[in-house]
């Protein structure tokens, strides 16, 4: 059988690890408390906020519904609140309380070991996407990592995966993404890359008719996925002979 993979793209938030839900939520609401606001963003809530793109930019859109009356000059309270709401995820990082999902670190760990070149491309900051990738994994796994404002449009935009790929220097028909929302699914589909879907809570009602996959985790040989969207047989997690498998 021939192998057409020659590396996996992954994306961080959402995709890496329960980074939303268990990380940045958690950060916001104690960073409101730290300045005396009396804001929760609850696990329903953030899921609704997080149609809007950027911490500091989903701050600006709540207080605009929510809290008008703050006034116009916002942008002074908007950076404190984010500079120590990325205090605080870093903190919930370096304690180990943001994990990776199942399966994830088999999978990565495989791949770098079978010789498949491996990249990040996310449009967190890179900052967070590094502390993520240091506290669970190796960063040095990784080829290319490509995060933040490193691109000029973020998803859905392909221009992250256009930039990935040339830097690999690979055809798209030779990679295998890790999304976890519409968006990611539609950046890298535009790129002409085929695309395994690993839902959470806040995506798994997100159209992902254009993903080769759509499951809920990785999984492990003692724990395996539920397929979503997709046929699939005699197989209980994602490792590298399906990963090619969905290329061909």
């Amino acid at each position: 059988m021939d192998n057409l993979l020659k590396a996996l793209i992954f994306d961080v938030d959402g995709t890496l690890a329960e980074t939303e839900r268990d990380g940045h939520r958690v950060a916001f609401n104690r960073a409101f408390a730290e300045a005396g606001l009396d804001w929760y963003w609850s696990d329903s809530f953030y899921g609704e906020l997080l149609s809007v793109a950027g911490g500091k930019e989903r701050i600006r859109f709540y207080i605009e519904q929510y809290h008008p009356k703050l006034g116009n000059n916002l942008d002074e309270l908007i950076l404190e609140l984010h500079r120590a709401k990325t205090n605080y995820y870093y903190q919930l990082l370096s304690k180990g309380e943001i994990r990776l999902r199942l399966g994830v670190k088999r999978l990565i760990e495989e791949a770098y070991y079978q010789g498949i070149r491996l990249a990040i491309a996310t449009t967190s900051a890179l900052p967070n996407a590094l502390a993520l990738l240091e506290k669970n994994l190796d960063p040095s796994l990784f080829e290319v990592i490509a995060a933040g404002d490193i691109v000029p449009q973020k998803k859905p935009d392909p221009d992250i995966y256009h930039y990935v790929l040339q830097q690999l220097q690979l055809d798209p028909k030779t990679c295998l993404v890790f999304e976890d929302s519409a968006h990611g699914l539609q950046a890298a589909t535009q790129a002409g890359l085929t695309t395994v879907v690993t839902v959470n809570n806040y995506t798994i009602n997100q159209d992902f008719s254009t993903a080769s996959l759509v499951i809920n985790h990785l999984g492990e040989p003692e724990q395996p996925f539920e397929i979503l969207k997709g046929e699939i047989k005699d197989k209980q997690y994602v490792d590298l002979a399906l990963a090619n498998e969905l290329l061909k």
